[in-house]
């Protein structure tokens, strides 16, 4: 118990030290975006791919406008290879409500009565004070009840459109994406997050797919600044929330 205590005291500086940081980033001014050049998306651009072909290839007109290219005018302009850009419609419009009750009720009781025992009773009658007897020798009786009532509502909304990076293609086809946007109002840094893996086939012809196709999905809108760290509880109180049994 004491080392725990210990390794408590000790970790509590450092994690005070790593949350004041995090503030410092915007005190007495604007909360500072992510650098572009440092995220896998950059990476991902960067990357020069492999070639599309093996054998030599006819030379192509460049002005010509049937070129079967993906840069054409009549080309395929989804994204399938590292480095491209498509993107995501988030669209949640959800509500769920559960309804839950629950009654139970159970009653018995039991007598037993010894009236005739080879002669037993009536002797042990007459020793047993006025009013006692065994021709009622047990009586039991039970009653119990329970019940319980739960209920769930929660409705979501949430509309947003942000361009995806596809940072990887796995080797069945698969495409992995990871979108980022970040708008500063004021002191206020909205954060959007979008990862997953999307078909190919799954990619409209204007370039975008819809939240729902993209496997393991995350999603993630939030922000950063002064408003955020007041609505926030105080890390000391965070911890002793952990730690208090109570």
């Amino acid at each position: 118990m004491n080392t725990s205590i210990n390794r408590l005291f000790i970790s509590l500086p450092v994690m005070i030290a790593i949350s004041a940081c995090g503030r410092m980033d915007h005190l007495g001014k604007p909360p500072s975006f992510t650098p572009q050049t440092e995220n896998s998306e950059h990476v991902a651009m960067l990357w020069p791919g492999l070639p599309l072909h093996t054998q030599p290839q006819r030379t192509v007109d460049q002005s010509s406008l049937w070129s079967g290219g993906q840069q054409s005018l009549l080309g395929d302009q989804r994204a399938v290879k590292k480095g491209d850009i498509l993107t995501v419609v988030i669209e949640i419009d959800e509500e769920a409500e559960i309804s839950n009750d629950t009654e139970r009720s159970r009653s018995s009781g039991e007598n037993l009565g010894i009236p005739n025992l080879v002669g037993l009773p009536q002797r042990v009658n007459k020793k047993l004070p006025a009013g006692a007897t065994l021709d009622e020798a047990v009586e039991i009786t039970s009653n119990s009840s329970s019940s319980g009532a739960g209920s769930v509502k929660r409705s979501e909304k949430l509309t947003l459109r942000v361009a995806a990076t596809v940072v990887d293609v796995l080797p069945n086809g698969v495409l992995s994406i990871t979108g980022s946007q970040e708008v500063r109002v004021n002191f206020e840094l909205r954060e959007l997050l979008v990862s997953g893996f999307v078909r190919p086939q799954d990619i409209s012809r204007q370039n975008e797919i819809t939240y729902d196709k993209i496997a393991s999905a995350r999603v993630s809108y939030g922000g950063r600044g002064q408003i955020t760290d007041v609505q926030q509880p105080r890390y000391g109180q965070q911890v002793l929330d952990v730690i208090l049994p109570f």
